[in-house]
């Protein structure tokens, strides 16, 4: 088996496309994975690798301020970070019709990243029903809890924010997956978190799961940082396969 990763741009977002060589033209289950804050495309080309050597056809597009699309972080708290996140938004259907359009995929369709990464996807959740399975790698599905904690944050060190900061931001509520756990709607959904988590709380993380036990997760909790290590890599392409699986299961049925 050979893998290739192709640099594609669709339309002015620059990806990487990881698929196996001998069916790169061939409509395939597609999976778009997100990187986290302040790093890029290239650092999850080996989470791409071994999704594609399940039979994915997998995108990894670098996030608006981040690697081709660099630009410098504003020094207002999360105006940067947030803007990344709801670019990603704006552009996810725009990647999937990319790729419908050349009978490159099929009508499975995955979603997964780590941090920001993470946060993007438990967001798209929310909004995408056509997504079949999704993985959060360490990242909050309480999108509202974390910006209130950034505010919370900025107000007790004298950081300036914009006083108007919770209406510039008022579309986060309407995209926080743990304020609506229910638009998961049975659809399986991968979890991992660190409990030593220094940069997204694993608090947040823990409590979505506890207070949702009825849904259709699958949870690995780690005495682990903010790092992820290659097994949990395999994890992840291991619930693909299977969610994939399972989804053709349900098609035969």
């Amino acid at each position: 088996m050979k893998i290739i990763v192709r640099k594609r741009m669709i339309g002015t977002i620059p990806v990487f496309e990881v698929v196996e060589d001998a069916d790169r033209n061939k409509p395939l289950p597609i999976i778009v994975y997100y990187h986290g804050w302040q790093i890029n495309k290239t650092l999850v080309i080996t989470q791409g690798r071994k999704l594609a050597a399940k039979g994915f056809r997998v995108v990894l597009p670098d996030a608006e301020n981040h690697g081709e699309r660099i630009q410098s972080v504003s020094s207002i708290p999360s105006l940067t970070f947030f803007n990344s996140i709801h670019t990603n938004l704006f552009e996810f259907g725009y990647i999937i019709d990319y790729f419908k359009k050349r009978h490159l995929a099929t009508d499975f369709i995955g979603v997964g990243g780590l941090s920001m990464g993470g946060m993007t996807t438990c967001a798209l959740m929310t909004h995408n029903p056509e997504i079949n399975a999704a993985a959060c790698i360490m990242g909050t599905p309480a999108l509202t809890d974390y910006r209130d904690m950034i505010h919370r944050h900025a107000i007790s060190r004298n950081i300036y924010l914009p006083k108007d900061y919770f209406n510039l931001t008022a579309w986060i509520p309407k995209y926080d997956l743990a304020r609506q756990p229910e638009l998961l709607n049975d659809r399986p959904f991968f979890i991992w978190h660190g409990d030593e988590d220094e940069k997204v709380p694993f608090s947040q993380t823990k409590a979505f799961v506890e207070e949702n036990t009825e849904l259709r997760m699958e949870v690995i909790f780690e005495h682990a940082g903010h790092l992820v290590q290659t097994q949990t890599m395999d994890k992840i392409a291991d619930f693909f396969e299977r969610s994939h699986n399972e989804y053709l299961e349900e098609l035969n049925r």
